[in-house]
């Protein structure tokens, strides 16, 4: 067997190939240029044929999708993706390759078994259908976030003269106000400033509302949306998000483990006789996850009377911001049950089932 490592950049790919015995058998820079990379993975095709065939280790990162189907067809076996860890101060590409080598070699066995490698965080590829899931739901984020910036801009233009408290509107965000917007007497720089940030409005408008449309759609087709639509606040947008970054649930043995795939859970800085000394959440999973769960605890607190007084204890001992946080956690263990188990969220505390089993 072959053991490939790849260090991905945008024009080039340094790689690092070793036999079953761990000797390098080559290390250099490939141009990601078509007629280049497939030359190059010809040859440890070809290479391979007599090893056993060859296995690849590669880093997460945004665009790594052409890779990863170039590999599968020129006959890679496995294909390993890892969490880039935190950047080293003595870092070049050829010392990163190297060191992904160096770690699915010795890890070689129990990575091609599927177990777990201490100080390895592996990611599971996403089908096709939650990759295209991710990236509408990302895209309908990045449209929100445009159009708020759009938006406290145009809120600066009328601070900048002491205007905001004229609007007819409570909020600019209406027809009326809109067209009391378009209609404002601003100097001339003020005015041209004014009206391509209108078009602009207009624009993010449309474009949202068929995002909006298509994932309204396909929010239709899937069952694992269906049920988280069921929580509080979680319409389309959000159901769909949170489904496609969960995959397949049988991947989690336990409600915890969801929370920390999502980062929710507590570092840890225990050494010597400090045994519990915990920290801030360790964010290392979907920051995308993180960010609907954070606008979902609105709307969990408002309807949900036993999650508000649960809150409302936590916040006394530890404040707003940890007792939000927590809330996260719980939800993300409360979306691994109704997911797990294919039942609606229950307002008022545990589902009738876990009731049962305790009473029992």
């Amino acid at each position: 067997m072959l053991y490939l490592a790849i260090d991905q950049h945008r024009k080039q790919l340094t790689v690092n190939l070793r036999n079953e015995s761990g000797d390098v058998l080559l290390k250099r820079q490939v141009s990601t240029q078509w007629l280049r990379v497939r030359k190059f993975l010809e040859e440890v095709q070809k290479q391979g044929h007599s090893e056993g065939g060859f296995v690849a280790i590669l880093e997460v990162c945004g665009f790594n999708d052409w890779l990863v189907k170039l590999l599968e067809e020129y006959g890679c076996r496995e294909l390993i993706l890892i969490q880039p860890e935190k950047r080293s101060k003595k870092k070049t590409d050829r010392r990163d390759a190297n060191t992904l080598g160096e770690v699915l070699w010795v890890n070689r066995k129990r990575l091609l078994a599927g177990k777990r490698v201490q100080g390895i965080r592996r990611v599971q590829p996403p089908s096709e259908r939650d990759a295209e899931d991710r990236q509408i739901t990302a895209l309908r984020k990045r449209l929100g976030q445009l159009r708020t910036r759009t938006i406290n801009k145009i809120k600066h233009v009328l601070r900048k003269h002491n205007l905001e408290q004229e609007c007819p509107t409570k909020g600019i965000d209406t027809i009326k106000g809109k067209k009391w917007l378009g209609q404002l007497a601003l100097g001339v720089i003020d005015r041209l400033e004014m009206n391509q940030l209108l078009v602009q409005w207009q624009l993010w408008d449309e474009q949202i509302e068929k995002v909006a449309a298509e994932i309204q759609k396909r929010q239709a087709q899937s069952k694992t949306a269906a049920v988280l639509a069921t929580i509080p606040g979680c319409a389309a947008y959000s159901s769909l998000a949170l489904a496609s970054r969960i995959g397949s649930i049988e991947r989690f043995p336990r409600p915890s483990s969801l929370a920390n795939y999502w980062g929710l859970t507590p570092g840890c800085r225990n050494s010597g006789q400090a045994t519990d000394r915990l920290g801030s959440i360790t964010k290392q999973g979907s920051a995308m996850a993180r960010f609907i769960l954070g606008q979902l605890v609105l709307h969990v607190l408002r309807r949900d009377p036993w999650m508000k007084a649960w809150y409302g204890r936590i916040k006394k001992r530890r404040g707003s911001k940890i007792a939000r946080v927590a809330v996260m956690r719980r939800l993300a263990t409360i979306i691994w049950q109704i997911v797990k188990h294919n039942e609606p969220y229950t307002v008022g505390g545990p589902p009738r089932r876990e009731l049962k089993a305790q009473s029992a």
